[in-house]
């Protein structure tokens, strides 16, 4: 029987949400080569935080950056400290790097900026900076200080899916810097992550 969640060349229906996986809700594991993007962009200076761990593809990524990593999600994937509702921690991080749940987006952006010491990295679709709501409180009173944006398209598939074809949505890096200016740079990264990380 086909996946309903997927058209012929194996992207996301537009119209289709992400689907929650068994094991808990919206776990997509980020391919690796977009992690490479931002750490070859991005140079982050101490402990690193991520938060939403899942099955551990992100933070092994992150541990190549030479700095430690701190991994943990609320729902147990086999990987990091198990239970840890990111939306209420009990600690705070130099930096934190995540893929967030789809549907806690915004509640990370406050977490997350008030958590972390430095750095804080979310990966958001595009379609983020949309909205009259975040205009008014996330952009108007804690902009991010770059959004890098993938030239090449990121395909999140779910947990054990084999991955093919190529998505449809567009995805960046969203930063939130506590050492760069109060502006928003919009960056993008050069093609060709997705080729030698892959």
């Amino acid at each position: 029987m086909a996946d309903p969640t997927y058209n012929l060349n194996g992207g996301f229906k537009p119209t289709m949400k992400r689907f929650a996986d068994l094991s808990g809700p919206d776990f997509f594991p980020t391919p690796p080569w977009a992690t490479f993007a931002l750490i070859d962009n991005e140079k982050f200076t101490g402990e690193i935080w991520e938060s939403a761990c899942g099955d551990g593809t992100m933070s092994r990524v992150l541990e190549q950056t030479g700095q430690p990593v701190r991994s943990s999600d609320l729902y147990d994937r086999g990987y990091g400290e198990i239970g840890v509702d990111f939306l209420e921690p009990k600690w705070s991080a130099d930096n934190i790097v995540t893929n967030p749940p789809y549907n806690c987006a915004e509640g990370f952006v406050a977490s997350g900026v008030k958590h972390s010491n430095r750095k804080f990295a979310l990966l958001l679709r595009l379609a983020f900076l949309e909205g009259a709501n975040r205009a008014n409180t996330i952009f108007a009173k804690i902009p991010p200080a770059r959004v890098w944006v993938f030239s090449e398209r990121i395909t999140f598939y779910p947990s054990g899916v084999e991955p093919k074809g190529s998505g449809t949505t567009a995805y960046a890096w969203f930063v939130w810097d506590k050492e760069a200016p109060g502006r928003t740079e919009l960056k993008w990264f050069k093609p060709g992550y997705k080729a030698k990380f892959s």
